[in-house]
Formats: C-alpha cells, sequence, structure tokens
C-alpha cells in the first residue's frame, strides 16, 4: 500500500481498503510539497518503527508573504518539521497567495480546492505565520476549522469568530487572537481536544511547532465517517461536522509500546506490538493482567487498530495488556493464521507470567472482525469473549483472508449448546463495504450470519427471520435497548441491545447509526465493558460470567 502525498484514490473490495497513487493538478500558488522519507509498500509499511499511516497528519502552511521554493524550503527548515513527518508518515504543503496579498475570496477556494485534492484529509494541520496567520485566523477558522484537525497561528491579527478547533495561538498578541478560538470551545466542555493554548512568547518557529505539536496538533486527528466512509473522500463541507478522535500518545497515557519482530526460518519473520501500562510490566502479580488481542482490517498497517480502535486509551484507564498482531502476513512478515494466533498468545504466557489466560480476548476490523469472529469458535478454549467492528461472516467463499462460513457454522453446531463464547458486534448502519441488515439484504447477511452463529454455539434460539416492526434499528426484540448521543461530529447516535442465554447476556450488537466502515472509538469502552465480564476457567475451560456494577 503505497501513499503519496497527493491525491489518494481509494476502493473497497469486501473490507479491503488501498490506495492508488496519482497527483492532482497542483494550484499555481502550491509552492512546496514535502513529505515522510519513507514509503509505504502494499500489504504494509517498510519499517515497524513509528507510526501507522492511517490519519497520518498534512500540514497547510501559509507564510507571511510570497515565498519561492527557495523560501519555502528554508521555512520548513526552520520549523524542523522534517522529523515530524517521517515520524507520522505525514506532508507539509507551503501556499502562496494567489496575489501580492492574500485575498479572502480567492485564497479560500484554492485551500477548498486543497481540501477536495486531498479527498477531505482527517488530520488537516493549518498553520499560519503573520499575514498567512491572519488569513487563517479571518477566513479558514471560521470557514472551516470543524473539518479541520487544528490551528497553528503565529502572529497576525485577530478573527471576528471561529468554528470549534484545536488551536495553538503563539507570539506578539496571542492573548486577543485567541479569544474567537475559546469562545469557540467554550460551549464544548464535554470533549477534552477541543483546546485552545496560548504562548505570547517570542520564540524560533521550531521549538513552538515542537511545543504546538505536543501541546495541540500532536493529541488528536479529525475524520468523518458520517452517511459514508472517510477513505471514499468528502468535500469540504459535505458531511457536516468531522469528527475529533485522539491521536495516539503512549507516553502521555503511560503505555509502553514493544515491538516484537520474531524469527520463524531462514528468510521469515513474524511481527506483533505489545502496549503495556508500564507499571504492569515488570510489577503486577501472576496471572493478573487480562489481555486484549487487535487484528487490523484486510491490508492495513499492523498499527491501524491500536491507533484507531480506542482500545489503548481504554487500556490505559483500565489497565490491561494489548497486543496487536500481523496476522495476515506482508511482504516482509509471515502470516500466523488462526494457528498463529494461538501460538503467539501461548509464547506471551511463556515470556510474561503476570498474564491471565481466563481473560483473553480478542475484536477487529473489518477482515480483522471476520477473523475474531471465527477464532471465537474455532479456538473456543483460549477466549473468554471475542468481538469485532465492521465485519461479520461471509455466506459465500471470499478471496483474501476471510473465513469460511459453512465450517464455522458446522463447529458452532458440533459444539451447540456445551461451549459458551460470549461475542459483541459493532458495525455501522451506513457501511457500503461490509452492509448492515435492511428489509431487502438481511437474508444471508454477515451480520446476521455471525449472531446466528453464536446464537447456535451458544445454545440459544437462532433468530433467523428479521422483522423491522419489531425494532427497526435490530429487526429483533433485544434486552437493555439503549441510546446513546455521542459529543463526536455533529451529535453521532449509538443503539445498543443485548441477547440473553438465562440470565447472562451472550451477545451485544451496537449499531452506530448513519456510520461508514471502520472504527468508532467510543465503542472500546461498550465492548471493554461487556468483555470483563468474562473469563473462561482454565483447568475446565468453562465460561464464567461475573457481572460488574
Amino acid at each position: 500500500m503505497k501513499r503519496f502525498f497527493s491525491l489518494l484514490a481509494l476502493c473497497t473490495v469486501a473490507g479491503l481498503c488501498y490506495a492508488q497513487p496519482g497527483r492532482p493538478p497542483q494550484p499555481e500558488n502550491v509552492i512546496l510539497m514535502q513529505r515522510a522519507s519513507f514509503n509505504i509498500v502494499y500489504g504494509g509499511p517498510t519499517r515497524a518503527e513509528g507510526r501507522s499511516y492511517n490519519f497520518t497528519p498534512a500540514f497547510f502552511i501559509y507564510p507571511d508573504g510570497k515565498l519561492d521554493k527557495e523560501g519555502a524550503e528554508k521555512l520548513l527548515a526552520d520549523m524542523d518539521i522534517q522529523p515530524l513527518l517521517d515520524a507520522n508518515y505525514g506532508t507539509a504543503v507551503v501556499i502562496n497567495p494567489t496575489g501580492d496579498k492574500y485575498d479572502a475570496e480567492a485564497d479560500f477556494k484554492v485551500f477548498e480546492q486543497l481540501f477536495n485534492q486531498f479527498r477531505g484529509p482527517g488530520n488537516l494541520k493549518v498553520v499560519g505565520l503573520g499575514a498567512g496567520a491572519t488569513f487563517v485566523n479571518q477566513v479558514i477558522a471560521p470557514k472551516a476549522g470543524a473539518q479541520i484537525a487544528d490551528i497553528l497561528t503565529i502572529g497576525g491579527k485577530p478573527g471576528k469568530s471561529a468554528a470549534p478547533v484545536p488551536a495553538y495561538v503563539a507570539g506578539k498578541g496571542a492573548a486577543k487572537v485567541a479569544r474567537p478560538y475559546q469562545s469557540a470551545i467554550a460551549p464544548h466542555a464535554d470533549e477534552p481536544l477541543l483546546k485552545v493554548v496560548v504562548n505570547p512568547a517570542s520564540a524560533p518557529l521550531k521549538d513552538i511547532l515542537a511545543d504546538a505539536w505536543k501541546q495541540v496538533l500532536g493529541c488528536n486527528y479529525r475524520y468523518n465517517n458520517y452517511q459514508h466512509t472517510h477513505y471514499e473522500g468528502a468535500k469540504l463541507g459535505e458531511y457536516g461536522s468531522y469528527e475529533l478522535e485522539p491521536y495516539l500518545d503512549c507516553e502521555a497515557l503511560g503505555i509502553k509500546r514493544i515491538i516484537v519482530e520474531l524469527p520463524t526460518g531462514k528468510d521469515t519473520k513474524q511481527l506483533w506490538y505489545e502496549y503495556w501500562p508500564e507499571e504492569l510490566l515488570e510489577g503486577a502479580p501472576e496471572h493478573s493482567v487480562p489481555v486484549m488481542v487487535l487484528l487490523h482490517g484486510n491490508q492495513n498497517d499492523p498499527r491501524t487498530q491500536a491507533e484507531t480502535s480506542g482500545f489503548i486509551q481504554v487500556a490505559a484507564q483500565d489497565r490491561f495488556f494489548v497486543v496487536e498482531m500481523e496476522w495476515q502476513g506482508t511482504p516482509n512478515y509471515q502470516a500466523m493464521g488462526h494457528d498463529g494466533i494461538e501460538t503467539v498468545l501461548y509464547q506471551l504466557f511463556a515470556k510474561y507470567p503476570q498474564l491471565d489466560p481466563s481473560r483473553v480476548y480478542a475484536e477487529g476490523l473489518s477482515a480483522g472482525s471476520m477473523t475474531a469472529t471465527a477464532l471465537g469458535i474455532k479456538k473456543s478454549y483460549v477466549f473468554a469473549a471475542v468481538g469485532g467492528h465492521s465485519g461479520g461472516l461471509l455466506d459465500r467463499p471470499a478471496p483474501g483472508p476471510f473465513p469460511n462460513f459453512g465450517s464455522i457454522w458446522a463447529e458452532a453446531t458440533q459444539k451447540r449448546g456445551a461451549v459458551e463464547m460470549p461475542y459483541c458486534s459493532v458495525l455501522g448502519t451506513a457501511d457500503n463495504v461490509v452492509p448492515y441488515i435492511r428489509p431487502d439484504n438481511w437474508k444471508g447477511n454477515g451480520y446476521l450470519n455471525a449472531w446466528n452463529a453464536y446464537e447456535q454455539m451458544n445454545g440459544m434460539e437462532v433468530v433467523s427471520e428479521i422483522d423491522f416492526s419489531l425494532d427497526p434499528v435490530f429487526g429483533q426484540k433485544l434486552q437493555d435497548r439503549e441510546t446513546i448521543v455521542t459529543n463526536k461530529g455533529d451529535g453521532l447516535v449509538v443503539e445498543t441491545g443485548q441477547l440473553y442465554k438465562g440470565n447472562v447476556p451472550l451477545i451485544k450488537i451496537v449499531a452506530v447509526m448513519d456510520y461508514g466502515h471502520w472504527n468508532f472509538q467510543p465503542t472500546a469502552r461498550i465492548m471493554w465493558d461487556f468483555f470483563k465480564q468474562f473469563r473462561r476457567d482454565p483447568e475446565t475451560k468453562k465460561l464464567e460470567y461475573r457481572p460488574w456494577k
């Protein structure tokens, strides 16, 4: 999967998303584009270090006045931006005014053109210096702030208003410039990522950028999955306000990431990432730390779930161990498959006696969700609960790493009533890659297949007929129905409910309304709170239910 700093033409096929390079025509006033030194190859990154290519930052930089190429290169050098681009697979774009001075209408049209060419970039950092800062404060912030991840302005004049956007305001007069930004975020006290930092001190550009990255720019990204999937692209303002989500900062969370490359043969090796709450790595009692397995989607970067699912943030709060595996394989790493995932877990248990084999859970995205769904049935003795986001079980053979529904159903049937496995299904109702159930498509639908497979194995009634008169969202009666209005986007809504066997909730279904094919970070907490009620006795392999208060 090779990512260029220009337009990405994105395609999806049954959970497969990949990028095709292309170079859009650049406006004449785009004087320089500079990107990370490291490319991405199809199937994975060229290096295990650093971050994933999901939501890599793009910097739109508006200088104090017109620059030539040499001047633009000097500006980026003064900012010392290249190491930041390399660590995050980032892009920097220096944009001159269209005329001798910035023009509100003409230069905003160029911003809009670039925004659309980048297909609605999800981690857009807009930087303004001097006159460029004035343009950002007065034009871009009020018109496009709800689609921008962060704004950094140095100097310049204040605007009259701004959309709610995280901002770092520096230089002379910073307190006055910051007021519209502060007023815009004031009604959003429930979103800690919406913050404004004011720095009136005079400092070199590189120091300002470094501090802005630490306090604001490196804390979040923004993207839009409302009524479409973000990688399908979007024009400015097409789908309302963009979601604001945390850009993973392990150090700030007290999480230590360990990269493991394990040789398995002369020219083969496996890759996984471990995420440890630091105090648990050395001093935790034996068998005291739960294990959360994350599985990325088809051809995704192997850090996708760690960085975009929300589970690392939940692990930092509840203190459990997370491992994300390169289960599918890339040109650089061997595929693990179901057996390999199990083997890696045994290796981790042997290496870390503090891990609890009775509390092992798995979840994934898209193809990773399908794999986690299969693991819960095929490897039921290993896991205490499993789930997935944006993936179920396909009812037909498909190329790639997709489990065979027929064999999984047969195994679920053989184990019916003898083995119980809790299952959490999270999905977006506007997913076009793995479509949610509708009146015209529910027969053989992948999500219904997954629910039915777990009903079968758990010895529950198999609800094979969907009736939307019973519930307009789920097409069947669920207990504990709940509607949750979130602070993401323009108030994304989550619908949930559970299916019981006796007094035990064994299946939880979570629908993010009007949402596309991707993780919705708030559902990590919902899924974990469901998972942590269960453990599997290490001797008998029987499921134990311990509801939490």
